[in-house]
């Protein structure tokens, strides 16, 4: 029989910096990283769970992995020419392309609560075909959303956490192409952070200012008023996820734009917002909405209802992830804007799991497209200090059990 196998690792390196929003306060990285290999070849995919988002941790995920019954996605993976089995990834969800192989750990489970389990096994399958097929990591987005082109480069996002100074951001961030401000707990910080944003920058560059789910039916409309005043053009969810009515009523009275996240897991969710004209943009995240396959179809959704949609990012995603995004939107150029993972800032060169490490222009805050094949990139020796388990000989054993010769 052939040989496969696979690793996870629970990643969590020490960030340089902290990033702080009114969600959650974050130093360390905290993501997952699975490896397949069958007959030689090893494609590696990431998800980064958060609780507030998805209801998934590290833990969980990590629990949930060790019901999907791992000989039979190693039997698919050898018993049909890759080729043939991108071909259908391309056409149909991933989840329902490998469905025997999902169903035993997602049985039951409320729809988007295992979107990074999903994006985790995705993105690893994903990256293992294309280093078989010597493709690159926009050749395995979904035909929803593939184009003929592609630009050679893309302009960036950058954001201003509650643990940096508007001042400190200003003067080293750019150029800025797209703001966006966490909010904080104090309105007026917010109103002083914006108008210092608009006097520097000028009229011409979006802000958007993400309260991350901390207002309140109360508060909202006479917050975003206060906000569009000096010179806001989006908020992302400010309301708790699913707010639906109250959401509609923020945007009817207040004129400003909304973009959801949290309120978005699903392509179901993404309708329901629609209808009850709740948002004007939704943010597309390859683990929080379930992989490549299932963003491409939000996209899809979102272009023929004319929502815009950005492409953003888990805070601290360490690698494969990175790249799955930046794939997703060099297919996408017509996004509002990208978030492009900020390896490069928050990891000193020993905490980076992987090779080459997945960078930005930071003359310009542009991307160029990953390097391919796949997702470009290899775990390194710093991986191993995050092992958690190995599959071999049909069985998971902790990493820490393993035995060598």
């Amino acid at each position: 029989m052939s040989e496969s196998g696979a690793r996870l690792y629970r990643a969590a390196p020490p960030m340089l910096v902290r990033f702080d929003h009114p969600a959650a306060r974050r130093s360390t990285a905290d993501g997952l990283v699975l490896s397949l290999t069958v007959d030689g070849t090893t494609g590696v995919g990431e998800c980064a769970p958060r609780s507030y988002v998805t209801g998934e941790t590290t833990a969980s995920v990590g629990e949930a992995l060790l019901r999907v019954p791992m000989d039979r996605l190693f039997a698919r993976l050898r018993s049909v020419p890759p080729e043939d089995l991108l071909e259908r990834l391309r056409e149909a969800p991933f989840e329902e392309v490998f469905a025997e192989v999902l169903s035993p750990a997602v049985a039951g489970g409320a729809p988007g609560r295992n979107n990074n389990l999903i994006c985790l096994i995705e993105t690893a399958v994903l990256d293992l075909l294309a280093r078989r097929l010597d493709l690159p990591a926009t050749d395995l987005v979904p035909d929803p959303i593939r184009t003929s082109s592609e630009p050679s480069m893309l302009p960036i996002s950058q954001v201003l956490d509650l643990g940096t100074d508007v001042d400190t951001f200003l003067n080293e961030r750019g150029p800025f192409h797209f703001v966006k401000v966490k909010a904080s707990t104090d309105l007026e910080r917010d109103v002083r952070t914006i108008t210092a944003i608009r006097e520097r920058l000028g009229p011409e560059i979006p802000v958007m200012v993400d309260a991350n789910m901390s207002w309140t039916s109360e508060t909202a409309v006479p917050n975003a008023l206060r906000l569009r005043d000096v010179g806001v053009d989006l908020l992302e969810e400010p309301l708790p996820p699913r707010s639906w009515k109250d959401l509609r009523v923020l945007r009817r009275e207040t004129g400003v734009r909304v973009m959801l996240d949290e309120s978005v897991l699903t392509l179901a969710d993404a309708r329901t917002a629609v209808d009850t004209e709740a948002c004007d943009a939704v943010n597309v995240r390859v683990a929080k909405n379930g992989g490549l396959s299932a963003s491409s179809r939000l996209i899809s959704y979102a272009r023929g209802t004319g929502l815009a949609f950005q492409i953003g990012v888990q805070v601290a995603e360490v690698g494969p992830l990175i790249n799955a995004g930046r794939a997703l939107a060099f297919r996408a150029p017509d996004a509002l804007t990208v978030e492009a993972g900020q390896s490069d800032r928050f990891f000193a060169d020993s905490d980076v799991i992987v090779s080459p490490r997945p960078l930005v222009d930071r003359r310009a805050n542009t991307l160029a497209p990953p390097p391919g094949p796949g997702f470009g990139m290899r775990l390194n020796a710093s991986a191993e200090r995050w092992a958690s388990r190995s599959w071999s000989h049909d069985r998971w054993i902790p990493a820490s059990s393993e035995v060598t010769s």
